[in-house]
C-alpha cells in the first residue's frame, strides 16, 4: 500500500510538472519530493512525502485573474468617434448660464429701464434711480427766511452756512409689466415705483447744533413702454412713458411745499456713448389760497433735457437744462462729471461708485429755494445704476 501511495503521489507531481510547462504563466512547485525518494526508511519517507503534500495546497493554488471570454465577431465593440471619445475626457458641461440682466449685453438705456428680455431683471428688486450720493457743497448764498407770495409762508430768521453737505438717495422697483407687450417675445413695458430723498445738512453750523436745513421727498410712479424707431444722425429712439409725481418737503408752516404734476418722458441713444432723455410736465391744479408755492412752474420750469456722454469706460460727461417754456426764461443749468472708481462691478461695466463733481445754477435746487436763484458747486461721491 505504501508503495501504491508512493506512486500515485509521484504520478500526480509529474502531472503537475508537465501542466506548468503547458501553461508557463503557473508557477512549478517544488520538487523536495525527490528528496523524500532517496530516504532509505519506508516510514521516514512515507512521513516526507505527507509533508511535501501538505507543503504543496498553497503552493499550487494559483489564483487566475479573471478575464472577459472573447467576444464574437459580431459582438465586437464600435470603436467611439473622436468627437464621443473627447467629449468622454472632459469634465461633464453644464447648459450656458442666462446672460445677466445688467451684464452690459443691451444698451444704456434698455439696462436701465429694463425695455427688453435680456435685460429684464424681473419685479421687485431694488435699483438705482437718481445718483446716491454724499456731498460737500459751496453756495453763492444760502436762504436765511425762505418765503413765497402765500399769507403765512415767510420764516423767521435763521444764520444759516453757504457751506453746506447735501444727502441724496434713490430707489426704485419694478412692480408690474406686461401690459402691452405681453405678446412681444422681445420687448417689456413695466410699471415702476420710486422713491427719491434730498437732504441740505448744516454739518458745520455748531451754533444751530447742525440741523438739516431741508428735507425733499419724491415718490414717484412710472410706466415706461419701449418705443423703438430710428432717428437722424444715427440716434434711437428707446422708451417714452408717463409719470405721476408728488414732491414736498414735508415741513408745516411757514416752511411748507409742495406740489404735483403728471410728466411725460422719451429717451434716445447713440452707440452706447450718447444719451438724451427729456421730461415734460403739467402740474395739477391748486388752491391759490393755499397754494404753499404759487409760480413753481414760471421758476423751476415745465420741461427738462438731459444729455450724457460716456467719454470712456472711466468718464462721463452729463448736462441737464430746465426751462419754464414762457417768455421770462428762468429754469436751470446743471452740470455734472463723473469719475469711476474702484474695481469693476461687471467684467464688462465700470464700477458704480464714482467720483462727483457738479455745477448747479438757477432755480429750484431744492423746494425751499424754488423762487430763489442760486449757484452751487459740489463734489464728493456717488452710486450709480447705469
Amino acid at each position: 500500500m505504501r508503495s501504491i501511495a508512493i506512486f500515485l503521489i509521484a504520478i500526480g507531481a509529474i502531472s503537475t510538472s508537465a501542466t506548468a510547462q503547458n501553461h508557463p504563466e503557473i508557477p512549478t512547485p517544488d520538487v523536495d519530493w525527490l528528496a523524500c525518494t532517496r530516504l532509505g526508511d519506508a516510514p521516514a519517507r512515507l512521513a516526507c512525502f505527507d509533508r511535501w503534500a501538505a507543503q504543496q495546497v498553497p503552493a499550487t493554488t494559483v489564483t487566475v485573474p479573471k478575464t472577459a471570454p472573447p467576444a464574437l465577431a459580431s459582438e465586437q465593440p464600435t470603436p467611439a468617434a473622436p468627437a464621443a471619445t473627447a467629449a468622454a475626457d472632459k469634465p461633464a458641461q453644464t447648459a450656458a448660464a442666462e446672460p445677466d440682466c445688467r451684464s452690459g449685453q443691451s444698451s444704456t438705456l434698455s439696462r436701465f429701464w429694463e425695455l427688453e428680455a435680456s435685460s429684464d431683471c424681473g419685479r421687485f428688486n431694488i435699483r438705482g434711480y437718481r445718483p446716491i450720493s454724499l456731498s460737500l457743497i459751496g453756495a453763492d448764498s444760502v436762504n436765511t427766511a425762505p418765503s413765497t407770495p402765500t399769507a403765512g409762508h415767510t420764516a423767521s430768521y435763521q444764520p444759516y452756512l453757504q457751506g453746506e453737505t447735501r444727502i441724496q438717495l434713490s430707489v426704485r422697483t419694478k412692480i408690474a409689466s406686461g401690459f402691452l407687450t405681453h405678446d412681444d417675445p422681445l420687448k417689456r413695458d413695466s410699471l415702476w415705483f420710486g422713491y427719491s430723498q434730498q437732504s441740505y445738512w448744516q454739518l458745520f453750523n455748531e451754533q444751530l447744533s447742525r440741523p438739516f436745513r431741508n428735507t425733499d421727498h419724491e415718490p414717484e410712479l412710472m410706466y415706461i413702454v419701449p418705443t423703438d424707431a430710428d432717428l437722424p444722425g444715427g440716434w434711437r429712439l428707446r422708451y417714452s412713458g408717463i409719470s405721476l409725481n408728488h414732491q414736498s418737503n414735508g415741513q408745516t408752516l411757514p416752511l411748507s411745499r409742495s406740489w404735483n404734476r403728471i410728466i411725460l418722458m422719451a429717451g434716445a441713444e447713440k452707440d452706447d456713448r450718447f444719451t438724451l432723455t427729456g421730461r415734460l410736465w403739467q402740474r395739477m391744479p391748486e388752491d391759490a389760497a393755499s397754494d404753499d408755492n404759487p409760480g413753481i412752474s414760471d421758476y423751476v420750469g415745465r420741461a427738462e433735457v438731459t444729455g450724457m456722454w460716456n467719454l470712456d469706460k472711466l468718464n462721463s460727461l452729463g448736462m441737464t437744462v430746465r426751462h419754464s417754456l414762457q417768455a421770462a426764461g428762468n429754469g436751470s443749468i446743471r452740470i455734472d462729471w463723473l469719475r469711476a472708481i474702484g474695481t469693476p462691478a461687471r467684467s464688462n461695466l465700470a464700477s458704480g461708485l464714482r467720483f462727483h463733481v457738479q455745477l448747479f445754477s438757477g432755480y429750484g435746487d431744492s423746494l425751499l429755494d424754488y423762487n430763489r436763484q442760486r449757484t452751487v458747486l459740489s463734489i464728493g461721491l456717488s452710486l450709480v445704476d447705469w
